[in-house]
């Protein structure tokens, strides 16, 4: 992005500026990864100031229109995603993002913490909902955030998936559906704290029978490491195995520290060892009983937790 010039020489660039936040939070529920959405932002931004100035004054919008160049790149990249994580090593999941945390995959800015640098934090990013999102359609997920996320109009949303109004329409409810299904029922904030509370404790004091009966009997671990720290390379099924996979995790390491923290807004766990950041914990909490654990340890997703 060329630097500003001042005001005075360029009159859009403060209003341009002030939409980077909403921006960034479009690219991460798009792709899940604070990276990509910081790339898909540079090149929307490049994008616009390659226009000529005549065609950026006939622009009556122009977030309308960074929205719709963004929301493009997003599915572009959510296609050959698909083609890239084949070749991931293990789980792909989401990057976890951190309630005090701003947009920077480095962590250089962090003490800056400039407003328009911080995520926005609801149940539309929360691990659960990005997990789901992960797998369905492109086109599905971009008419899913554009318009239930983001209240774009179905008008709006058609003209970035190349779609009419009524097929973004069935994509959007298709994407509800899905979500649904695989999301039932749910819990209040403090009855996800109280079992994610538990659940720490009982890992901590090694006390099998209370850690088993926090789970869920089908409960689901998933563990992402990228080939770069070892983990499970495919998910453990079932309480008893899950519990017993944490609990020898906590007889490995024994300066291993368990903190409880928020993990994209939603109570979670994050892992420390001898006061490094080794690990992040997102769960899903339904009828009172853990139905799903991501375990990220893939460092290059955890750096607004090292930094």
């Amino acid at each position: 992005m060329p630097p500003p010039t001042g005001p005075d020489q360029d009159p859009t660039l403060g209003s341009l500026r002030t939409e980077r936040r909403r921006l960034l939070n479009l690219g991460y529920r798009m792709l899940g990864s604070v990276q990509d959405a910081e790339d898909v932002v540079q090149e929307t931004y490049a994008r616009w100031y390659a226009l000529p100035e005549e065609r950026q004054r006939e622009i009556d919008v122009p977030l309308a229109w960074l929205t719709r160049v963004a929301s493009r790149i997003c599915l572009d990249q959510l296609a050959s995603a698909r083609v890239r994580r084949e070749r991931y090593t293990g789980e792909w999941l989401p990057e976890p993002v951190r309630h005090s945390a701003t947009w920077t995959s480095t962590g250089e800015d962090a003490a800056r913490d400039d407003p328009a640098d911080r995520i926005t934090l609801d149940e539309s990013v929360s691990m659960g909902m990005l997990v789901v999102l992960d797998s369905i359609t492109p086109a599905e997920r971009v008419a899913f955030v554009l318009h239930d996320v983001f209240g774009i109009p179905f008008a709006e949303v058609a003209e970035t998936v190349g779609r009419s109004s009524a097929a973004c329409r069935q994509l959007a409810a298709s994407a509800r559906r899905r979500l649904a299904d695989q999301r039932p029922g749910g819990s209040t904030a403090q009855e996800h704290r109280q079992v994610v509370s538990a659940f720490r404790a009982a890992c901590e004091t090694g006390d099998l029978d209370a850690l088993v009966a926090l789970l869920d009997p089908d409960v689901e671990s998933r563990s992402d490491g990228g080939g770069k720290v070892r983990a499970a390379l495919r998910p453990v099924v079932g309480r008893d195995k899950v519990a017993r996979l944490f609990l020898g995790l906590m007889c490995r390491e024994p300066e291993l520290e368990l903190v409880e923290e928020d993990v994209n807004g939603t109570p979670g766990v994050v892992v420390r060892i001898a006061g490094t950041t080794f690990a992040v914990l997102a769960a899903d909490v339904h009828d009172g009983l853990i139905t799903d654990l991501w375990l990220i340890v893939n460092p290059d997703k955890l750096h607004a937790w090292t930094a």
